[in-house]
């Protein structure tokens, strides 16, 4: 092997450090996990087994195995069976667990049975955040993402996937029955006679199949939304914004600080919609940063009258920008945009610069809408531009003043919903690549849940040490 790099001879005697200690360096982030979970008050938190049991084998301790967990997360080892491995080979997990190897179900049973205890450890790491001066209270961007379970789309069904199947399963039974005919009217022979046994064969297969997926179909009439998941069964079909790309799993809603990317707040939910989720979400992150008031950004799929109304009043200042639900300006006809709304005489002004007056109020989903319209646009030069009706009628929400508002603020500063794409998205794309192809490896809405605050906790850490290092991280832990 002359004119390479050699390697060192297997049989030369090697001396090792004679301590674990020495083998991991002052600022290796492993020391912010031993220091974080040695920290925490594993009592308050909720972690089960906290005082041994006075009779059998003794167990390990929760510390142990929360500290194996983060540094698995950490180093994208999510897997139980891979952190037993890392256990009995790993020199860093041997420093931090003290040598101990838990067995993969010890550590998958440690996980199943400390979720909500979990999730507050999460949750501390933020309050960490926020106590030594690395967040502040200020403008947090609220997003969702769709992220693949332990479910295949084929293993997932509403009733127009049933339909489908169905039909296209009795498709396949005439084919059959033809193909059968067709071979029966042909001279019996051995092969024939095989091939009539097949296509009997297929023919029963499609009839119980049948039989399954109408057995489904009542099932699906006693569910509320409509769907069910036989892998996971709190896993929901989800459109993305890809033709084609839907996927069945699970709506993570995050909260990013727009100065330093940490997660703020997350939740995971099997909602196949944002439209609900931006007061909740809103709500945490404000608690979570102890603030009075916060602003919070989010994309078009989280505009709602009623959570804009909820949002301020709790003291939070949404920023959204609306949807074009209208088709009108696709057809070049005139919006709601193109009318004025002149707040001193309660009234709209046209494009032509007539003047909609109220005409009544409604009541619609909780939110009272007030009328106007004008009478004369039978006659108006600009009517084929404006509506196909007999008038132009708008509609004007009692509160649309935090809409309009709302809008006024992203006038002021275009470059909002920049900053909001620059900051939700790229947590989202970093934890989806540590995850893999299937973004969750548990199952049930409760253990996904878990298991997303492991990776929302690895993520925080990491983005932490990047910002200020593992030296002031430990000193500000220990202050």
């Amino acid at each position: 092997m002359s004119g390479y790099i050699e390697g060192v001879d297997r049989e030369q005697v090697t001396f090792f450090p004679e301590r674990l200690e020495d083998w991991i360096g002052d600022d290796h982030p492993v020391r912010v996990i031993d220091a974080f979970v040695d920290a925490l008050d594993l009592v308050e938190a909720g972690f089960v087994r906290m005082v041994p049991a006075q009779t059998g084998r003794p167990g390990y301790h929760p510390s142990v195995l929360l500290k194996l967990f983060v540094y698995g997360y950490m180093n994208r080892v999510a897997s139980s069976r891979r952190l037993e491995r890392e256990a009995g080979r790993n020199v860093e997990v041997m420093w931090l667990t003290g040598r101990l190897v838990p067995d993969h179900k010890t550590i998958a049973d440690f996980r199943k049975g400390n979720g909500p205890a979990i999730r507050k450890t999460c949750a501390k790491f933020v309050e960490l955040c926020r106590r030594i001066g690395v967040l502040s209270a200020g403008t947090v961007a609220i997003d969702g993402s769709k992220m693949k379970a332990v479910n295949h789309r084929d293993r997932n069904f509403t009733a127009g996937k049933v339909k489908l199947r169905i039909s296209h399963l009795e498709q396949s039974a005439s084919r059959y029955l033809e193909e059968m005919k067709r071979t029966d009217r042909k001279e019996q022979s051995e092969s024939t006679l095989r091939k009539i046994d097949r296509l009997k064969e297929k023919l029963a297969r499609v009839r119980q199949e049948v039989q399954r997926l109408n057995g489904i179909a009542r099932r699906l009439k006693e569910t509320p939304d409509g769907q069910i998941s036989l892998t996971d069964p709190d896993a929901r079909s989800m459109a993305t914004y890809g033709k084609g790309t839907g996927v069945v799993g699970y709506n993570v809603q995050t909260a990013v600080d727009t100065e330093t990317h940490i997660i703020v707040a997350h939740e995971v939910t099997n909602v196949v919609h944002d439209r609900t989720q931006l007061t909740p979400m809103a709500k945490v992150t404000k608690t979570a940063l102890k603030a009075d008031e916060l602003h919070v950004i989010a994309d078009r799929g989280y505009f709602s009258s009623a959570e804009f109304l909820a949002c301020h009043e709790e003291g939070i200042t949404p920023t959204v920008p609306r949807p074009e639900t209208s088709g009108n300006r696709k057809k070049g006809m005139f919006v709601k945009l193109d009318f004025t709304y002149d707040t001193a005489t309660d009234t709209y002004i046209c494009p032509a610069g007539k003047a909609l007056t109220y005409r009544y109020s409604r009541e619609e989903n909780g939110l009272s809408y007030r009328r106007y319209w004008q009478n004369d646009c039978q006659y108006c030069l600009l009517k084929e531009r404006c509506t196909t009706g007999k008038e132009r009628r708008i509609t004007r929400w009692e509160h649309e003043h935090l809409i309009e508002a709302m809008f006024a603020r992203m006038d002021e500063t275009p470059d909002l919903m920049r900053k909001r794409r620059c900051t939700v998205e790229h947590p989202f794309g970093t934890i989806k690549a540590w995850m893999g192809a299937t973004h969750f490896q548990t199952r049930r809405l409760r253990n996904v849940r878990t298991e997303m605050a492991l990776h929302v906790l690895a993520y925080n850490i990491k983005r932490v040490i990047n910002m200020i290092g593992v030296g002031q991280l430990l000193k500000a832990m220990a202050t």
